[in-house]
């Protein structure tokens, strides 16, 4: 694998902050210590897209963005500095705009049908004999055909080459079509059913989907890479800038959804010549990555729940959930919410996908005699249930291949769970045990010696409905639901855990170095639900959870008259967390929650949830009486009174939280990225809360002013100082950090609330320490503070690079290292022989 990075930094890129905006900033990254930039999707997106995700044409940088030629002045600035560029890389799907001409591709296979040279880049079912479903009308067919709502024209359909064409169309208010050769001059009935597609009602698309798409979202048609061919040309022009110097990593978006990773990832390697790559993989609970994959690790979700569980106090649960359980009257354990969730997706948004599989299945036994009197209604019930029970994204099976143990057992596991769920009747379970069999791959292969192109096609398309099972039952409906500590609903992350010994983060370092060393961390992503910061500062939830429950109490009693009868209490209490978290930090610097960003956010919960309202069908009443509620809060002084209190009370473990799992992702194994804007503070929501432009420039100020020697004033400036510090350290000793010899030593200290390691080469000394303060107030409540507390770290003279001070290795006392700072970054001096490296 080519050089890694030694740091990252993530820049959302967009029509208002184009790659000519990048440019400008990399001066600053420069002097930040960052050595990559890490921006978002470059390939041409849809019109107005803000993130990029939403690919349109592959064969182009995106022309809103600033073009090729803004993409090549940002690399040469970078690499003149002798930085890097990495690139995020959508294969998983394709958008389906509007108009849809912006795809070219799809726009051909809605033209031609399977005929379009296009037609196998699209997983689409071909066998209900109506085409494509595209379910974009208001109202049924029938009625939109009686309404006279369709309009036939000419347009000016622009081509991929810059060109353009006109055709004949067929308009639905802002919605264009092609029509099929020879079709145009048709009856509209007749013209409507001559298509390769089918238009439709869109409350059908739930049922009669018949594209693969992104989770359930109907504008995101998937694409299959895994044909060579759809590979190529999707990937011509990023492999095409790397053969050029332009592009020097990659983050693969969602893998998870392709027909075969491992494949993919293989084919990319090969393409790239084995470019740094990172995958945006969730690894759920102690899941490894594995070790067959050619990449260098994960987008680093298993770092984030780790780092962040070190400022959990695990004693903390119970009362949290004494609190969640009395407030609202919900004794559901999490587990039982995240199945109701489960069939709630399944049954609703998912249920194009599970019917397919069924279909599927159901064509598998009738032509196997064996299985054929296995009937259709236990066939989809053991297909759900072992959908449900799956506790990850997917099991790594490739037809025609003999299955790892290690996945079969994985399916094993989740059809023991499953068949508790099924009960005792000996056909169910034999259904079950058919369906486990065949996402196995078990019986692939027929008589002749070739294998079986349904039982191939289940074992692909099983492993591609788990991720979107897994993660809309559990992220977008589960994490808005149970609110018994905001903090652990998070990407990757398991509400039902909280709290990290050391020991534990010490384990996963070691680990992670001796398998993936160059994987990357992260805190904060544009998809995590909340920024690093705000889930910080409600780590002091578990910390002082009686003194949090007197406060909820307090705010319950406060807003008794501005509550309406429709505001629950889960929701409640989720509004008091985020603006626990949302308000005011001495020595922020950040400008005040707004009405817009709060009713935004909870706007998207309350739907999330799909409890009381929906994205679908929603309740207009009881979102206007939550939000109304919300906007009360965020303006009420006694509100903000008391949240002031629970701020001041709390201060020091927010802040020894947020500085201190900074300080440890930043040094810990791996390649940390910092996402935009959180090198300082940074409280922001979910998408596209956590999107908003970063004031970059005020930052770049604000680290000049504290390198010329201005005095630190207020967290934000702690914050950026640390991360500069430790990103020079990083850049400076490299190969301690990232190199080839580069090691990892957990540090004795005398205190569970001190988390220590050291960094260096390998048979040399320490060159770069690290030492947390955990737990605080538990610190000074039951250990009586420092007193005793020592640290032994490797002779020699180091600097305390947050604070200036020089110190001495040996025994250090706690209460003297940490006296000013709840951490310490030392910097073995220079004098002792060592070399610092490069980026």
């Amino acid at each position: 694998m080519l050089d890694a990075p030694t740091s990252t930094y993530r820049l959302q890129i967009t029509p208002e902050f184009t790659f000519q905006d990048a440019e400008k900033l990399v001066p600053y990254l420069d002097r930040l210590g960052v050595t990559h930039a890490f921006i978002s999707p470059i390939l041409q997106a849809s019109p107005g897209s803000m993130h990029g995700y939403d690919v349109v044409d592959h064969s182009r940088v995106s022309l809103e963005n600033g073009g090729e030629e803004g993409l090549r002045r940002l690399a040469d600035a970078l690499h003149e500095r002798g930085m890097g560029l990495i690139v995020d890389v959508v294969p998983n799907h394709m958008t389906i705009p509007t108009p849809i001409w912006h795809n070219s591709a799809l726009w051909s296979v809605l033209r031609e049908g399977q005929e379009s040279v296009y037609a196998s880049w699209f997983d689409i079912d071909w066998t209900g004999g109506h085409g494509i479903v595209l379910p974009v009308l208001g109202s049924p067919v029938a009625k939109a055909i009686l309404d006279e709502e369709f309009e036939r024209s000419r347009a000016e359909v622009p081509q991929p080459d810059g060109s353009v064409r006109t055709e004949s169309v067929l308009r639905y208010y802002d919605h264009v079509f092609p029509l099929a050769k020879g079709t145009e001059d048709l009856p509209l009935v007749e013209l409507l059913e001559a298509q390769h597609y089918r238009l439709a009602y869109w409350r059908i698309g739930t049922d009669e989907l018949n594209y693969r798409r992104f989770f359930d979202v109907e504008t995101l048609a998937a694409i299959r890479v895994e044909d060579p061919s759809v590979f190529e040309k999707t990937h011509e022009t990023l492999v095409r800038l790397q053969s050029e110097g332009i592009i020097d990593g990659y983050r693969i978006d969602h893998p998870d959804g392709l027909a075969d990773p491992r494949g993919y990832l293989r084919r990319l390697e090969s393409a790239t010549g084995g470019a740094w790559t990172v995958i945006e993989k969730i690894l759920e609970g102690e899941e490894s990555l594995p070790a067959d994959f050619p990449v260098a690790g994960t987008t680093g979700y298993d770092a984030l729940w780790r780092v962040q569980g070190l400022f959990h106090d695990p004693v903390g649960a119970t009362e949290l959930t004494r609190l969640w359980q009395v407030f609202t009257s919900d004794t559901r354990s999490f587990d039982q919410i995240v199945r109701e969730s489960a069939k709630e997706i399944i049954s609703g948004s998912l249920w194009a996908e599970i019917s397919r599989l069924v279909r599927l299945a159901r064509r598998i036994c009738d032509a196997d005699i064996m299985l054929r009197d296995t009937t259709t209604r236990r066939l989809e019930q053991a297909i759900i249930e072992l959908l449900i029970a799956m506790d990850r994204y997917r099991a790594y099976i490739v037809p025609g291949e003999k299955a790892p143990a290690t996945e079969r057992e994985v399916l094993a596991e989740a059809a023991e769970r499953a068949a508790l769920e099924i009960g005792n009747d000996a056909d169910d379970l034999a259904a079950l045990e058919t369906v486990t069999a065949l996402a196995a791959g078990q019986g692939q292969f027929m008589p002749d010696g070739t294998l079986d192109p349904l039982r191939a096609e289940f074992v692909t398309r099983f492993a591609q409905t788990c991720g979107p099972v897994h993660a809309k039952s559990l992220e977008d409906t589960a994490f808005y639901r149970y609110h018994r500590f905001l903090a652990v609903n998070e990407v990757g992350s398991d509400p039902r855990r909280i709290g990290v010994d050391p020991e534990a983060l010490h384990a996963f370092c070691v680990h992670m170095l001796e398998t993936f060393p160059a994987s990357m961390t992260t805190l904060s992503t544009h998809d995590t639900k909340r920024s690093e910061d705000v889930r910080a500062r409600l780590s002091a939830l578990t910390e002082y959870p009686s003194e949090w429950a007197k406060y909820v109490a307090r705010l319950h009693s406060a807003s008794t008259h501005h509550r309406g009868p429709l505001v629950d209490p889960h929701i409640e209490l989720f509004v008091w967390q985020t603006l626990a978290a949302m308000t005011d930090l001495p020595g922020s610097r950040l400008a005040p929650l707004t009405n817009e960003r709060l009713t935004g956010y909870l706007e998207k919960a309350m739907r999330e949830a799909k409890v009381h309202t929906a994205w679908v069908d929603g309740n207009e009443e009881y979102e206007r009486e939550v939000l109304d509620f919300a906007r009360w809060a965020l303006g009420s002084t006694q509100v903000r009174a008391i949240l002031d209190e629970w701020t001041s009370l709390t201060f020091d473990s927010q802040r020894t939280a947020i500085l201190g799992q900074k300080l440890i992702q930043l040094t810990m194994p791996g390649v940390p990225d910092v996402y935009q804007g959180n090198e300082t503070l940074d409280l922001s929501l979910v998408d596209p809360d956590n999107r908003r432009p970063a004031n970059h420039n005020a930052h770049a100020s604000r680290l000049d002013a504290l390198l010329a020697g201005e005095a630190l004033d207020g967290i934000a400036d702690e914050k950026l100082l640390l991360v500069h510090r430790a990103l020079k350290a990083r850049r400076d000793r490299r190969e301690a950090f990232i190199g080839p010899d580069a090691t990892y030593l957990p540090l004795p200290t005398s205190s569970a609330h001190a988390v220590a390691f050291a960094r260096a080469r390998a048979g040399g000394p320490a060159e770069v320490v690290t030492v947390a303060t955990r737990l605080p107030h538990v610190l000074d409540t039951r250990a009586q503070g420092w007193r005793g507390a020592r640290i032994v770290i490797d002779e020699g003279r180091y600097t305390n690079v947050l604070t200036g001070e020089r110190i001495e290795g040996g025994t250090l006392e706690l209460d003297a290292l940490l006296a000013d700072w709840p951490i310490a970054l030392l910097v073995r001096e220079a004098a002792d022989g060592l070399e610092e490296g490069g980026r």
